[in-house]
């Protein structure tokens, strides 16, 4: 049983690096990573004892989240893979982590743009000849910003401050 719980909540992690680390190379993020987290969520609630009442504010907050997500994709902010990426990372964190993550996912935005604006200057392209194809992307001028990155960021920071991290140490 112990494995079984185990092995849901590093799904989390896992999950958040894959869809930060496909950002970065691709500029997207895979409908597949936010239903695989969400798909995780509910038998880890149930399976780590949280209260329906928790799993109910999660659900709140995740609903939230979406709505949120949804409003910055519209205005052009983020793009829609990390709208969804959003979300179901608020739903794992849930209230009590919230503050941390938003603010991480804040700094570590903002530390990536700054990075990309020096990344992106005229003086660097040049020294990435031979580069992979998907650093050349990511340098290139006026290309978007894989926000997924910070998400991701965010998310790994937070994690030790959610209810189900909390679940499972009260297991042990």
């Amino acid at each position: 049983m112990i494995i079984l719980q185990a092995v849901l909540l590093t799904s989390f992690p896992t999950l958040v690096i894959i869809a930060g680390l496909t950002d970065l190379v691709s500029f997207t993020i895979p409908n597949r990573i936010s239903l695989a987290l969400l798909a995780a969520y509910i038998p880890a609630c149930l399976l780590l004892g949280q209260p329906l009442p928790a799993i109910g504010v999660s659900l709140a907050v995740g609903v939230v989240a979406l709505l949120v997500g949804m409003a910055m994709f519209a205005v052009g902010w983020i793009g829609g893979g990390d709208a969804k990426l959003f979300a179901v990372v608020c739903l794992w964190l849930g209230l009590t982590a919230m503050p941390m993550f938003l603010l991480v996912t804040a700094l570590a935005g903002g530390g990536l743009a700054l990075l990309l604006l020096n990344a992106r200057s005229a003086w660097i392209r040049p020294h990435l000849a031979g580069a992979p194809a998907w650093l050349g992307r990511l340098t290139t001028p006026g290309a978007d910003v894989p926000y997924g990155v910070a998400i991701a960021a965010g998310a790994l920071a937070a994690f030790p401050e959610c209810a189900l991290v909390h679940g499972l140490q009260a297991v042990f």
